[in-house]
Parts: structure tokens; C-alpha cells; sequence
């Protein structure tokens, strides 16, 4: 595989504090990459910094070979990299199909096509039954849907889920990792950040665990989870004693 994205010593400080210290990954071409760590390990700014929300203090971001570290958002959304957000972001008081043809118009003009790209999308999603629902009237795991929804009309190649899964029933947890797996069946390369190991370890080809904004491990799933630097900053111990 050949990498799709590479960050290179990226650093992130709001004032004193340092988010992102020296963070060096690539995320290969078809994969699912798991990033993962305890709360305020820096992944929320990484993910920031990939997408373009924030201009890192230092380092370097590429993307299909191109240094694409000052370009912005809506840039790098043309190109290919499209996010969700941990906190839901819908147009409450647009249609579902609507909410989607945002998404649709970074690669149309045409409101016949984006209509049409959205009712594909949602298809794809299970959420074709929902198409004339208002925003605000969704369950929130539809809300969840929604966002994948609207970032996959924009065609992209690098898909960023900001803990995708999160408040999900079993069932709907079980729909959302077939979903994923779907996704990236089509070609898309996925960056995910998760909390719920049961989730996320099955289902990644790697992860990259993050503390105190530096990587401590990187690797399979099955060599992350017995690495002690994983085990005392993430795991704990009654991971380790569930291990053995």
C-alpha cells in the first residue's frame, strides 16, 4: 500500500500548552487506521490539523504527494478529504436530501445532480426512507448517518469519522462498522477516531495511539493492546488482566 497522507513532525500549541508534539504518521491508500487515546491526548487537534480547520505551528501535512499544509478546509474537501464532527453538525431546518446536497455541490452546480449524488448516497447509507424528514427530526445515530451521508456526497478519498459510534446501541454499533467496512469496499481510505475498543480494534488495520500529544505505539491491532506504554496510559490494568 502506498500512502495516501503523510504528516510529518506536526506540532500544534495554543499558547503554553502543546497539543500535537512531533506527530509523524502516514495513512496508507485503502486502509482503516484507527486513532486512538485517553481524553486530551491531542487526537480531536490532529484530526483538525488533517482537515484543515487549523494551520499547524510546525511540520508538514501531504496529501497524494502534494504539500497541502496551507491550504484550508473547503481546499482540501476538494481534493479529496472529507470529516465528520463528534459533536453532530446538520442543517436542522433543511430536508435530509438537502442536508446532503451540501455535500453534493463541492463537486456540482447542477441541483438536478446534487438531488440525484444525495438520494444515491442516502441509498447507500439507509437513510433513503428519511429523504423529506427534517433534519431536526432524526433519532441521533440518524444524525450520525446523516453526517457520513453528507461527507460522502463530496466524493472523497480520505474520510475522517470523529467518533462515529458514539452513543450507539449494539445493533446500530454492529450497522455502523458494516457501513464502514462498505465504505472503504469503494475505495475510500478511513481515518477514525474511536473510544469503544470492542469497536474499533476489530475493525482497523492499524492504530496509532496517541498520549499527551505524541505517538507511544503504532501498529495491528492485536500488537497495540498487549504494548505496556498502551496498557498504562490508555488500556489500564484491568485490560491486562482481562489479556493474560
Amino acid at each position: 500500500m502506498s500512502a495516501l497522507l503523510e504528516v510529518r513532525d506536526l506540532t500544534q500549541r495554543f499558547g503554553g500548552l502543546v497539543a500535537n508534539a512531533d506527530v509523524s504518521i502516514d495513512v496508507n491508500k485503502g486502509e482503516i487506521l484507527g486513532l486512538i487515546g485517553p481524553n486530551g491526548a491531542g487526537k480531536s487537534t490532529l484530526f483538525n490539523a488533517i482537515a484543515g480547520v487549523r494551520k499547524p505551528t510546525e511540520g508538514r501535512i501531504a496529501f497524494e504527494g502534494r504539500d497541502v499544509t496551507d491550504l484550508g478546509a473547503p481546499e482540501r474537501c476538494a481534493l479529496g478529504i472529507a470529516r465528520t464532527f463528534q459533536v453532530v453538525k446538520s442543517f436542522e431546518t433543511m430536508s435530509v436530501v438537502e442536508n446532503v446536497m451540501v455535500g453534493a455541490f463541492q463537486r456540482t452546480a447542477s441541483s438536478r445532480v446534487a438531488r440525484e449524488k444525495a438520494r444515491e448516497v442516502l441509498e447507500f447509507t439507509g437513510l433513503a426512507a428519511r429523504e423529506k424528514a427534517m433534519a431536526n427530526e432524526l433519532t441521533p445515530p440518524e444524525k450520525r448517518r446523516l453526517e457520513v451521508a453528507r461527507a460522502l456526497a463530496t466524493e472523497p478519498k480520505l474520510l475522517l469519522l470523529d467518533e462515529a459510534m458514539t452513543g450507539l446501541t449494539p445493533a446500530e454499533a454492529r450497522q455502523g462498522v458494516e457501513l464502514v467496512r462498505t465504505v472503504r469496499a469503494r475505495g475510500v481510505t478511513i481515518v477514525m477516531v474511536e473510544h469503544v475498543m470492542e469497536i474499533v480494534m476489530p475493525l482497523v488495520d492499524r492504530a496509532v495511539v496517541l498520549d499527551l500529544g505524541r505517538v507511544i505505539a503504532e501498529g495491528k491491532p492485536a500488537d497495540i493492546v498487549r504494548d505496556e506504554r498502551v496498557i498504562t496510559a490508555y488500556l489500564g490494568e484491568r485490560h491486562r488482566a482481562r489479556d493474560a
